[in-house]
């Protein structure tokens, strides 16, 4: 079969500069005589910002070891040490690098990881998170601080926003002591109005995807994600979406799609396979497939984020995430993003390491299928160890799923 030509975004290059500036001022912050915290990839970024830290977010540094193919090789080591091979990949990765000293952002001719001066987790994606941090607690002894937010939440209530809010509350203190500076509180409305700005035009990005033909991927997602993650609270991740958002609005216009010839459309539902991100996306151009919309990507969607209300609003935003929602909520939205999307199937990747994030253990597939209608599979495979992966499997999988797309 002919290879499908990759539509690649003209605003991509601007993005790989707004990422090197970032890596740069990290690894550079110490020099500048400012503090660099750690914080878990849905933690509260805006507090931190708003203190005047170096952000830096293990599970972007994660997602790299696994994109790069590092982590394989990696994961051994921190086996060695003692973490279970069965525990979060990301983890396990993460600590292998620090281990053997090496990691991907090396590569930028930078140094690696900056030291914390400070670890902030939120458990609101998994425990392994805090487990992950309090390592390089014990390695530096330096503080460990965090919010544990409860699992399978079903209505966000007023019980659990002031439970969440009082212990980002309970964080200043501590952050401002190892900071050496007071929080300024117009300072943290301003990150906070930063904050949401970025996220409704990450928004407006991924909704894009709902388009018929697709102007953007799944794929495409999980390489233009990166200022959501880590800039999300500065003005550099909201002028860069601007950029980004009115190029798919001329591709919507023309009509460009992002899969040429487009004939069906998938939702992706877990977490990424890091290491074959480029082969899945070759393998669904083949098949004239788009991957128009994911969980994961949307993981970065923060409505109720509310510069009027900082520490509500991020209690409320940070425990809405899919990932900590009651099974009733996750079909409900899995629901409402095929009718969004017009979504032809459903693929679930069961990542072997990374239980949380995969939610077709408990039967949802199966009960999604009679709800709606519309065909499932199942991958089985990993974020970031590719020896629990077989591409020859999935690859004839993904195959016989878009044969039976098209036959439905």
């Amino acid at each position: 079969m002919a290879e499908a030509p990759r539509r690649d975004f003209e605003a991509t290059n601007q993005m790989k500069a707004v990422m090197g500036k970032y890596f740069t001022e990290l690894t550079q912050g110490p020099e500048q005589g400012k503090k660099t915290a750690w914080c878990t990839s849905v933690g509260p970024a805006e507090l931190l910002y708003a203190l005047g830290y170096n952000v830096y977010f293990p599970e972007n540094h994660g997602a790299m070891l696994g994109a790069s193919r590092m982590a394989t090789d990696l994961i051994p080591l921190a086996n060695a040490r003692g973490f279970s091979p069965d525990i979060c990949s990301y983890l396990t990765s993460d600590v292998g690098s620090y281990l053997k000293g090496e990691s991907p952002i090396q590569k930028m001719k930078l140094p690696g990881p900056p030291k914390a001066d400070v670890l902030v987790f939120n458990t609101n994606q998994c425990r392994d998170v805090k487990d992950w941090f309090q390592f390089y607690a014990r390695e530096w002894n330096v503080p460990c601080i965090g919010v544990h937010t409860p699992r399978s939440i079903g209505e966000i209530d007023q019980t659990l926003v002031d439970y969440i809010a009082g212990q980002i509350e309970a964080l200043v203190e501590p952050l401002e002591k190892v900071a050496g500076a007071k929080l300024d509180p117009d300072r943290l409305r301003e990150v906070v109005a930063l904050s949401k700005e970025c996220t409704e035009l990450w928004k407006q990005v991924l909704l894009a995807g709902a388009n018929k033909p697709a102007p953007i991927t799944f794929f495409d997602g999980t390489i233009q994600m990166g200022p959501a993650v880590v800039l999300r609270g500065t003005q550099d991740a909201v002028d860069y979406y601007k950029i980004l958002v009115a190029e798919l609005n001329q591709r919507v216009a023309d009509s460009v799609a992002a899969v040429e010839g487009e004939r069906l459309r998938i939702y992706w539902e877990g977490m990424p396979v890091w290491g074959k991100l480029s082969s899945l996306a070759k393998q669904f151009m083949e098949l004239k497939t788009s991957v128009v919309a994911s969980t994961y990507c949307n993981s970065w969607i923060f409505d109720a984020l509310d510069p009027s209300d900082p520490f509500r609003s991020m209690a409320r935003a940070y425990s809405s995430i899919f990932i900590c929602r009651s099974d009733d909520f996750k079909e409900q939205y899995i629901r409402r993003m095929v009718e969004q999307y017009q979504i032809d199937g459903i693929l679930y990747h069961d990542a072997k390491t990374c239980p949380n994030n995969s939610n077709c253990r408990y039967e949802m597939p199966q009960r999604l299928q009679q709800q709606l209608g519309i065909p499932y599979l199942v991958v089985n495979g990993d974020l970031n160890d590719l020896r629990l992966y077989s591409e020859e499997q999935t690859r004839t999988n993904i195959e016989a799923f878009a044969e039976q797309l098209l036959g439905t």
